[in-house]
This record gives C-alpha cells, structure tokens and sequence, in this order.
C-alpha cells in the first residue's frame, strides 16, 4: 500500500477562475500566479493515484487569507472525500487568528469527515501560539492532526517558501506537544535539532513529510530524518500536483531501504496515525 500524506486539490469552479482567486487572495497568488503552477480537482488527482500506483491521498487545504475562501475550499474537500470514501482522506483549512470562526468550522468538518487541519501557514496569518488555545482543544477533543508548512532558514528561494522556519515551527510544538503534529517538507531542517535531548522529547508527537522533496534535498535525506527521529516518524508526501508522485517514489526505490522501512514511510506509518486498516 501507497499512502501519500500531502496532495492539493482544487474545485473546477477554482481551476477556471484562477485569475479571480489570484486577485482575491493574496496567499494564492503566492503560489499559483504563474500560469505554470499546476491546479487539479479531486478527480485528477484520483486519475493520477491510479497510475502512480498511490492507494490513498490525504488532501489538505491551503493558507486561504479569508475564511470564507477557507470554507470553500472545506466544502470541496468534504465533497471529495464523501465521494471517494476509500481513496482520499480529508484535512480542512481555517484562519487561526479568527479563533472563533476557526473552531466552528473545525467542527463542522468533523461532522463531514475530515481528520486533520492543515495545510496551515503559520507566516500568512497572526499568529500566538498561546491565543490558539480554544483551536487547539477541539483539535485534541477530536483527535485531529495539525500539518504545518515548513521552510528552511537557508537555501534557495522558491515560490511559496515563506518563513515558517523551525524555530518558529518548535514554538508551536512546545506549547502544545500533546496533539499530533504533522511538519511538511521535512519540517525545514527541525529534525536535525532532534539531537538535543530536550528538543527530541518536545518532538515526540511530531511527524515529518517528504513533500515537495526533490525539490529541496538529496535522496538521503530519508535515511539522515529516519536516523535523527526515527524512521516512525517519517511520512512520504508528494506535493501532488506541483510533482507527480512518482518522482519521489523513484527516489525512494533509489536508496538502500530495508523493506520494513521503506512500507513505514509509504503507508505504515500513516495507516497508524489515521486508523487505517486492513490491505
């Protein structure tokens, strides 16, 4: 089994209005103003799942700069979910510095489906880590994952980086390292700090996906994470459909993996964190 942990997908009523949403909404724009950014509907993404050989996608929202545009893109998400019920997973969006609002709509998507938050911006959005309290206990009442967007404080620029950085990434954690955590892109370097004993404790609900991987790292950086961590903590993500999930699945058969841990990145991992059973 395939589990890929980080996808996007868009309603065709976005698809066709991209030009509309750029102007709309600044977070967007960031990411899909160049016409060469990649939209997909939850259908295209299903086609693609089928011939990458991926069985199920969690699909996230994004860093919306409004909540209504938050809670279009949940009614899509909870839409696509309910129709394919065995293949996708679905993670909302909400606006943490709208506490309120935030924790009205987290629980209307509980009630449609969803199993996570995310994926949040911490850098597009107000952001105390202490004033999420109310947010962060229906998280816990609900069980429900938080997945963050990560960035490296060195390194190349590229569209979407922003600074979620891991030390602002760690504030969050430490102040709520009781919920599940999930860091994408490796969580911007945050792994290597595992080192610090106090750190790897503060960490021990955190885990880390691969997306967007090819992008920002060699192929070792699965075995340097795994080795920091634990390979337990590792979730394999595309990206989808800034990357087709065969590039980072080539890259994984690429390293001397043992099986064991290449199915705990691919799917063992994930089945645990959200409940999945059976083949």
């Amino acid at each position: 089994m395939v589990i890929d942990f980080h996808t996007h997908v868009f309603s065709p009523q976005v698809k066709e209005n991209r030009d509309r949403y750029i102007e709309s909404d600044s977070s967007f724009a960031l990411l899909y103003s160049s016409p060469k950014a990649k939209l997909a509907t939850a259908d295209e993404l299903i086609e693609s799942m089928d011939r990458e050989g991926v069985d199920i996608s969690v699909i996230l929202g994004g860093g919306w700069a409004t909540h209504e545009l938050c809670v279009e893109t949940n009614d899509y998400i909870l839409e696509s979910v309910a129709r394919y019920p065995k293949r996708l997973v679905g993670f909302c969006a909400v606006k943490l510095d709208l506490v309120e609002a935030a924790v009205a709509e987290i629980e209307r998507c509980v009630r449609g489906g969803a199993r996570g938050i995310g994926e949040i911006r911490l850098d597009t959005q107000s952001f105390d880590a202490e004033a999420l309290a109310p947010v962060i206990e229906v998280i816990r009442e609900h069980d429900l994952i938080l997945l963050t967007h990560a960035s490296e404080p060195v390194g190349h620029q590229y569209a979407g980086k922003g600074d979620v950085t891991p030390e602002r990434l760690y504030s969050l954690i430490e102040t709520y390292p009781d919920i599940t955590h999930v860091c994408a892109h490796w969580g911007g370097g945050l792994p290597f700090y595992a080192l610090m004993p106090e750190v790897k404790e503060v960490l021990r609900n955190v885990f880390f996906d691969s997306a967007a991987s090819p992008f920002l790292y060699v192929p070792q950086v699965y075995e340097r994470v795994s080795e920091l961590v634990g390979v337990d903590k590792v979730l394999f993500g595309s990206d989808y459909p800034l990357l087709p999930q065969s590039r980072l699945l080539k890259e994984i058969d690429s390293l001397n993996l043992s099986p064991e841990t290449r199915e705990q990145i691919l799917s063992g991992n994930a089945r645990r964190l959200l409940g999945i059973t059976g083949d």
